[in-house]
């Protein structure tokens, strides 16, 4: 303990802890599985976490950048032990927003949502929308490269980002991408950190890119007897012109799950629900693109098109997508909730298998999801804790299926820990080696958020 002890000359004493409460306090994230750091510091500025890492590298310390800990994947845990660096305190900073070149500065630390309002109100707009955006940090989301309910029409994390500015283990500082819009010189080393869940540097400020705010938007729902009528639906509207901003789907069990713990007057009999979200600066172009949704959710089974009419009848449509997550939980004890993502037209194919899953291990699985860009939450629901083994096994069938129908283990949570195990079955040998070259060449001694992403 007396090698971490060090740490409290760099940070001050009011930011470097090892009491039992802290190191409780950022023991877990989001899956809940918990791993104690050996203490928790606070970085005040650049030169702190230059000089925190540098005395990590060189006393072969784990250390392992930290923002809002709300990751699905356990891409924040101290599974051995180690150094948190907690980003939360001071690097919360929007720096810049540049109105002219339609960019905004900022630290790891800032909350999504805030960063939202605070461009909206110059009339600009950050679309990716994770739904952890009210507590969720920009740091976290690039490190995940964080997607949203908005990125069927405006894409990920990864589009938005120009440039990164991050600390290297040995205590080197690198700027990573340029606020210019064409940057063709040298290798990509800011698409390299997107997405790298602290593996590689710690982020310490990030340049995004914003577009113009449209001025309407509208949303409308469509009811399906069955699940591959809707996913039908889905990648026909997609295909015909139209580019809805969203396009969300809950299954039938998602929707009687809502349903029992809200009462909004959901179709418990349908097979699923599809949610979807139009935009524009003109009201003639909202109305056509609903005008053609209806029609292609019309000749793809939908029995009844609802348009909301104002924003507390769209908040009460989207109210049941927001809230799906928690009120799934009535189904068992421990969810497995897995984000597997395939090109969209599989997307029939894949939820047919899983409920054949579901039925070969007795389980239910609720689905639902970012159907406008093939991104699936799959939730295994384990009753019995005694079943847990055999969840998995339900687990790794699924990510079976999305590798057989050319899609990802993940497509917006990460693989952290949870995930690592199952990385050979998406990426041959010889990928994995180049992975694990890659994380050499920026962390020759294993110190930054070692155990993670299988490497």
């Amino acid at each position: 303990m007396r090698a971490y002890k060090k740490l409290r000359d760099f940070v001050g004493e009011e930011n470097y802890y090892d009491d039992e409460a802290h190191l409780q306090a950022y023991c877990y994230d989001a899956t809940r599985d918990r791993f104690k750091p050996d203490c928790v510091v606070f970085p005040r500025n650049e030169d702190d976490v230059c000089k925190v890492l540098k005395y990590c590298n060189d006393n072969l310390i784990p250390a392992i950048p930290r923002g809002a800990g709300s990751g699905f994947s356990g891409g924040a845990l101290p599974c051995n032990g180690g150094v948190i660096l907690a980003m939360e305190r001071y690097f919360n900073n929007i720096l810049e927003i540049d109105k002219k070149n339609m960019i905004v500065r900022v630290q790891p630390g800032v909350v999504n949502k805030h960063l939202q309002d605070a461009v909206e109100k110059e009339g600009l707009f950050y679309p990716p929308d994770p739904a952890s955006q009210e507590y969720s940090t920009i740091g976290g989301n690039v490190s995940e490269n964080a997607g949203g309910m908005r990125a069927a029409k405006y894409g990920i994390t990864k589009d938005y980002v120009m440039a990164l500015r991050a600390v290297l283990p040995n205590g080197e500082i690198i700027n990573a991408g340029k606020k210019t819009i064409k940057d063709v010189a040298g290798y990509n080393i800011a698409g390299i950190l997107i997405a790298s869940e602290g593996t590689l540097a710690v982020i310490t400020e990030i340049t995004l890119k914003l577009i113009a705010k449209p001025k309407l938007k509208k949303s409308a729902m469509g009811i399906f007897k069955n699940i591959e009528d809707a996913m039908n639906a889905v990648y026909k509207t997609m295909a015909c012109g139209i580019n809805p901003v969203a396009m969300e789907f809950l299954d039938n069990l998602s929707i009687r799950a809502v349903e029992g713990k809200f009462q909004k007057g959901l179709p418990i009999d349908a097979g699923a629900i599809l949610i979807t979200e139009v935009d524009g600066n003109l009201n003639e172009e909202i109305e056509y693109q609903l005008l053609k949704i209806e029609e292609k959710f019309k000749d793809n089974g939908c029995s009844d098109f609802k348009i909301a009419q104002d924003e507390d009848e769209a908040a009460n449509l989207w109210f049941a997508r927001r809230n799906v997550s928690q009120s799934i939980n009535v189904y068992g004890k421990k969810k497995l909730n897995e984000d597997i993502t395939v090109p969209r037209a599989k997307l029939p194919e894949l939820l047919s298998r899983i409920d054949k899953v579901g039925k070969k291990y007795g389980f239910k699985i609720p689905c639902f999801g970012h159907t406008g860009d093939g991104n699936v939450h799959t939730n295994v629901m384990v009753e019995d804790l005694n079943d847990i083994e055999k969840g998995y096994e339900a687990i790794t069938e699924i990510f079976k299926i999305a590798v057989e129908l050319e899609g990802t283990l993940s497509g917006e949570h990460g693989i952290g820990l949870s995930k690592a195990q199952f990385m050979k079955l998406a990426f041959s040998e010889a990928e994995m080696e180049l992975f694990r070259n890659l994380k050499k060449a920026f962390d020759p001694n294993n110190i930054l958020n070692p155990g993670k992403m299988g490497l």
